[in-house]
């Protein structure tokens, strides 16, 4: 039967794939759930959606009672100029990547399913920080019930392989297939990371998750040609994710996470000031590329979002104090001063 979901239930659907604050994600569930018609045709997304309110508040009540009585939180909430997931088969050295990148103090051990919840820290680039979130392996020998709802506020994923291991082919071919059966997808369009995981083909399913994926090669100081060893990994995998060759354990190639992540995600970076004031440049609010001065008041308060008139700016995208509306796409290191 045709589901013949209403516009107010596009409409919350919508905003929920943009959402990646946890309350606010619940509260799209509650308005999906509200707005969805009731039919024998919506039966099972109404049951989904239902099973994720239930998900969502449980982890979200977790998260404020400290995970004392629950056990670790598996929402991780995001923070900083995006949220990224390391995924990777068993012993591909995800944690002391992590371990490395954010000083997390992340356990890892050589051997398989180290790492049992999920783990955020906090990766510096420049003047903004990357929220790293270790997970996991995956693997259809220990299957993670929660992984996909966890994803939910990824940005995108690091996909992290032992590029020594002679199996590593094999092992993207695994983690591709154990993500599907969550309906997970991990793509090398990262033009969709300019705003949020992409549904799935399946229209109907507004809980499939299209990842941007950067490929990290790992213990690279074992392998003699790097460049080699990728080019013929590009060539029997298949994938054609962005790569670089990173070795966890002597730290070759990690510097050029940071610079690449921003430039992937094009990270848009936006201080703000108050009128007579010298901007704040310390902690920037952070956007992607084409979004506008209504975002940064969004960010400043939810409610100037929509009472913002203009703003005076600062920097590339206008002359020092040009007046724009609030509709004004903004460039890096752009100053904002809003007005309501």
């Amino acid at each position: 039967m045709p589901a013949n979901l209403s516009p107010e239930y596009k409409a919350a659907e919508a905003a929920f794939r943009q959402a990646r604050e946890p309350r606010e994600r619940l509260e799209l569930l509650r308005e999906m759930l509200r707005t969805i018609p009731k039919h024998k045709g919506t039966e099972r997304l109404q049951a989904d959606i239902k099973a994720r309110i239930k998900d969502l508040s449980d982890e979200i009540d977790v998260g404020r009672r400290g995970g004392g009585h629950g056990g670790p939180a598996l929402v991780i909430r995001p923070e900083g100029a995006a949220q990224i997931a390391l995924l990777g088969p068993p012993n591909a050295g995800k944690s002391l990547l992590h371990a490395r990148l954010t000083a997390s103090g992340a356990h890892h051990a050589p051997y398989p399913f180290t790492t049992q919840f999920p783990l955020p820290g906090m990766m510096p680039y420049e003047d903004v920080q990357f929220q790293l979130v270790d997970l996991p392996a995956v693997s259809s020998e220990h299957p993670v019930p929660w992984l996909q709802a966890t994803l939910q506020s990824a940005s995108t994923a690091l996909l992290v392989i032992d590029l020594a291991d002679p199996a590593c082919v094999q092992q993207i071919a695994e983690v591709q297939a154990v993500l599907a059966t969550r309906r997970i997808v991990l793509s090398e369009d990262w033009e969709a990371s300019t705003t949020a995981p992409e549904a799935s083909a399946d229209e109907g399913d507004p809980f499939a998750l299209r990842l941007p994926a950067l490929l990290v090669a790992n213990k690279a100081d074992r392998i003699e040609d790097v460049e080699s060893e990728l080019d013929t990994l590009r060539e029997l995998s298949g994938v054609r994710f962005p790569m670089l060759a990173v070795s966890a354990a002597t730290g070759q190639g990690a510097e050029k996470l940071g610079p690449l992540l921003f430039r992937l995600l094009q990270i848009v970076r936006v201080y703000t000031k108050t009128p007579g004031h010298t901007p704040e440049k310390t902690k920037p609010f952070t956007l992607r590329r084409g979004e506008t001065v209504r975002h940064v008041a969004r960010m400043v308060h939810r409610d100037l979002e929509h009472a913002v008139r203009y703003a005076r700016v600062w920097g590339h995208s206008g002359f020092d104090g040009q007046q724009v509306g609030p509709e004004h796409v903004l460039a890096d290191r752009d100053v904002v001063e809003l007005h309501s």
